[in-house]
């Protein structure tokens, strides 16, 4: 899995940080999310696919590797 963020697309809801902590982190400036791994481990992978769903921007996309 590698995840792909859309930054223009976010408006830093924040959703994927709470979903996915250890993948996601938001910019201290502006709250637009960034990727702090993106190929994370199979452990990972839930909270990834919630953070997915969950963002309100769909600024989030998933690649199969």
């Amino acid at each position: 899995m590698r995840v792909i963020l859309d930054e223009p697309k976010c408006v830093a809801s924040g959703q994927c940080v709470l979903a996915a902590p250890h993948v996601f982190d938001q910019r201290d400036d502006d709250g637009v999310a960034i990727v702090l791994d993106e190929t994370p481990a199979q452990e990972l992978h839930d909270g990834v696919r919630e953070a997915v769903a969950i963002c309100p921007a769909a600024a989030i996309r998933l690649a199969e590797k």
